[in-house]
């Protein structure tokens, strides 16, 4: 699947404090922001990007609120893609593809193994600066 994500009409940005109840609330935003861009709630992808989702938002609560203390979502979607990414300050860079097979990698793993079961992608962005990356999902609609 490939997509550009400037092409994707549909865009919302979710800036939250790197605290526990940013998980609920950026969950809580993706069931809104899907509803408002007509994507059903039943739409097989939906209840995957919700799991997702908030393993991104959890981990970046959990690892990254030290040196970041924002989490931004940035939500894209057109008419048979759903993108979404997950933003922090902190430098590290998880390699999602390593999780897979790597041992103890738990969350990441199954964030990867959802994301290519869907037929989607995943990918780590870097800040322009090294200080800070956007993990992005790209969901087939």
């Amino acid at each position: 699947m490939i997509t550009q994500l400037e092409a994707l009409p549909y865009r919302h940005v979710l800036t939250l404090p790197a605290m526990g109840s940013a998980v609920r609330i950026a969950r809580e935003t993706t069931e809104q922001v899907l509803t408002e861009w007509g994507i059903a709630r039943r739409h097989p992808s939906v209840d995957p990007a919700l799991l997702i989702l908030a393993e991104l938002v959890t981990n970046s609560v959990r690892h990254a609120a030290v040196t970041s203390p924002n989490v931004t979502v940035i939500y894209a979607a057109g008419p048979d893609t759903f993108a979404f990414a997950v933003h922090d300050r902190h430098p590290y860079q998880p390699a999602l593809y390593a999780a897979v097979t790597g041992t103890g990698a738990g969350g990441l793993a199954t964030v990867v193994e959802l994301t290519l079961g869907l037929g989607g992608t995943a990918v780590v962005r870097a800040d322009a600066d090294g200080r800070g990356k956007s993990i992005w999902i790209t969901l087939p609609l």
